[in-house]
């Protein structure tokens, strides 16, 4: 691969799979400085040139998600303004995802705002990983690169070897991706029921196939706070499941998620380091690094050639 335009610069949400990248690479990471005023207004500096240069900027939609947003923005525009040939955006995390159409009136689309903002700023192309709605690329005149991380996890629970697997959705909107590992895993499937009551807030009603005396694996792409995992986790119990593996691409883990999360009836969280958890987390939650993943696509993209053959398993 030809390095000698290739930049990549890391924000402040994830500096350590920006460094990962890099030593897949074999390159640099580059210089920049990121301050803040005493008025919490953010301030960038490239500290090397990057003029008629390929920038890749890793950044990922963490909390706290405004600050790393408007963070990104600021590099965004310094990067334009210091002559970068190409501006493209690695978001591992893409937030404001779950916000991607209106579901009751007088809301915003705010998945879309994202979009207009990052393209406004001037991105060349984005590259992102298991959107919560794949529909969000339609919102980009750019190219948009939508990996994921399917591969890693399935891999990962094949593994194990354990033969009365079955695979859940945790809701109707799960389905597919749930139907997906199920393939990979020559499993059955089965699906829950939930009614919400709020934001993050929701409460198992019944289950749709057989669970009894069978290891669940729920497969998610992201955790927020964890009580509807929790929720899903203890429902399973109670109708005969035994101890449950949970595949998630995005460790949002919001509020106590980890302490949450830490239950007896959860066997593993297997997760991807796409946000970067505490070091000090329970040895219960197994974190595959998606540095691999992004590292070939940013040599395919520099070189040229085919995303898709990055899919083992189809792709999303």
């Amino acid at each position: 691969m030809d390095t000698g335009k290739l930049k990549i610069f890391s924000g402040s949400s994830n500096p350590r799979l920006a460094e990962k990248i890099c030593e897949q690479l074999n390159v640099k990471l580059g210089q920049i400085k990121l301050s803040r005023f005493k008025s919490g207004e953010i301030y960038c500096h490239y500290e090397e040139t990057i003029r008629n240069c390929d920038v890749f900027l890793v950044q990922t939609f963490s909390h706290p998600i405004n600050e790393h947003l408007m963070e990104l923005l600021v590099m965004m525009d310094a990067a334009k303004r210091a002559s970068a040939r190409t501006i493209n955006l690695v978001l591992p995390y893409y937030g404001y995802s779950r916000q991607e159409r209106k579901a009751a009136p007088r809301e915003p689309i705010s998945a879309k705002l994202v979009a207009d903002l990052l393209t406004t700023a001037g991105a060349d192309r984005v590259m992102t990983i298991d959107l919560h709605a794949p529909a969000i690329q339609g919102f980009y005149n750019i190219p948009v690169d939508h990996l994921t991380a399917q591969d890693l996890l399935s891999d990962y629970i094949k593994n194990k070897n354990i033969d009365d697997l079955v695979v859940v959705s945790p809701d109707a909107g799960g389905v597919t991706r749930a139907e997906n590992l199920a393939n990979i895993l020559h499993a059955p499937i089965a699906m829950m029921f939930k009614k919400r009551y709020a934001h993050n807030e929701a409460v198992v009603t019944h289950v749709i196939g057989d669970v009894e005396g069978r290891t669940p694996v729920i497969i998610e792409d992201l955790i927020d706070t964890g009580t509807t995992i929790v929720n899903v986790v203890e429902g399973l119990k109670e109708r005969g499941a035994n101890d449950v593996f949970i595949l998630a691409s995005h460790p949002v883990f919001s509020g106590p998620a980890l302490q949450r999360l830490d239950h007896p009836n959860i066997r593993e969280v297997i997760i991807t380091d796409s946000i970067a958890i505490p070091e000090d987390h329970s040895p219960r939650f197994k974190v595959l690094s998606v540095a691999g993943l992004l590292s070939n696509a940013v040599r395919i993209i520099v070189d040229g050639g085919s995303i898709s053959k990055l899919f083992k398993y189809g792709g999303v």
